[in-house]
């Protein structure tokens, strides 16, 4: 099992500024790569304190590309419904270039209707959107003189510069939520997919599909399959839990907040999304910690969670970890980060894609 770092900003200039922000996220990612963590991850989104820090993961990884050496770079995920493949396709090769070839491409639809809305841009042209776009962005990276009649965006006898440094092209991942559709359409296209947290009956569902799909298709293996997850390490159980409760009941209520024009939103292209964000709107640091969505406790506790995690979803394969979420202090999120480096992750040092967590 590998375990990386999200860096999903839910903060506004109220409580830290950008530059604090990243020179947090940036020093975390530095002893990060030191101590064995496999990824930096962090995502596309706009206007709002619920991610709005981060309006495009390429700058962010780029400068995450200088202070580290051995991670890989995911975005987690850029958003062809607000993007032309022809700049993705050339900041995507850029960013190759300058980590060396570290990178791997996280795509998503994107669900927020105040972002479609500003962008002018119909949520009812999402799923459209994002499959022409990655199918543009694949070519241009994979192929030189490259002719594309889109409905959203065409080119003619383009070879996008500069061109990726892994051959074909560094790998993709397709950001699932709840569609069945999505995970089998990863599955079928031999694409890794990462998981934004749910009940462990429907992850055990979706993983399945996804994997069934993969074998399917002829594909190697079983896939891959992230998660991205809240954890927060501390000797103490009552500590730990005083000192993440109200970060991580902050995150669900911007999270509820950027969402709520779901409530006068329907679109073909999103179904029961409006329940989904509903469901939303009821989570906080008691309920996730229940579902086993939150990693918060001591070392013990956390490695005997993950390992119930893993059989109850019948596993998978990376956690994106967010470990200086919301408000956590950079102290209490540094001190977090060595103690789950040092006491958690080596339990689970032996553990692949097909075996069992390594838990003594």
């Amino acid at each position: 099992m590998e375990f990386g770092l999200q860096f999903f900003p839910a903060v506004g200039p109220e409580e830290k500024s950008a530059a604090e922000y990243f020179e947090d996220c940036f020093s975390i990612a530095e002893l990060g790569d030191s101590l064995g963590w496999t990824h930096a991850r962090t995502v596309e989104h706009y206007f709002h304190p619920y991610g709005g820090y981060s309006p495009n993961p390429i700058v962010f990884l780029s400068a995450v590309a200088q202070r580290t050496r051995h991670m890989r770079l995911i975005t987690g995920a850029v958003l062809p419904a607000f993007n032309n493949p022809l700049k993705l396709a050339g900041e995507i090769g850029m960013l190759d270039g300058i980590s060396n070839g570290r990178l791997e491409v996280g795509i998503a639809r994107a669900f927020l209707p105040h972002e479609f809305s500003r962008f002018q841009v119909d949520m009812d042209e999402s799923r459209e959107r994002f499959t022409e776009g990655m199918e543009q962005i694949r070519r241009l990276l994979e192929e030189e003189n490259v002719t594309c009649e889109g409905r959203f965006h065409s080119f003619d006898n383009v070879t996008s510069l500069p061109r990726p440094m892994q051959k074909p092209r560094p790998p993709f991942w397709v950001a699932a939520t709840a569609t069945p559709e999505s995970f089998i359409g990863a599955g079928k296209a031999g694409h890794s997919v990462m998981v934004t947290p749910m009940t462990a009956s429907k992850l055990r569902e979706v993983i399945k599909l996804y994997r069934d799909a993969w074998r399917d298709a002829g594909h190697p293996g079983n896939g891959r399959v992230m998660l991205a997850l809240h954890m927060f390490c501390h000797e103490d159980r009552r500590k730990a839990h005083d000192i993440a409760r109200e970060p991580i009941n902050r995150y669900f209520r911007l999270l509820s907040d950027a969402a709520s024009d779901w409530a006068n939103v329907n679109s073909a292209d999103y179904p029961g999304y409006q329940k989904i964000v509903e469901n939303l709107s009821k989570e906080n640091f008691d309920t996730q910690l229940a579902s086993g969505n939150a990693w918060v406790g001591t070392p013990d506790e956390l490695v005997d969670r993950i390992a119930e995690f893993h059989e109850l979803v019948d596993g998978f394969e990376s956690a994106s970890l967010q470990v200086n979420f919301s408000t956590i202090a950079y102290a209490d999120a540094e001190r977090s980060l060595r103690l789950f480096s040092e006491e958690v992750m080596p339990r689970f040092s032996d553990a692949g894609a097909d075996s069992e967590p390594a838990v003594a």
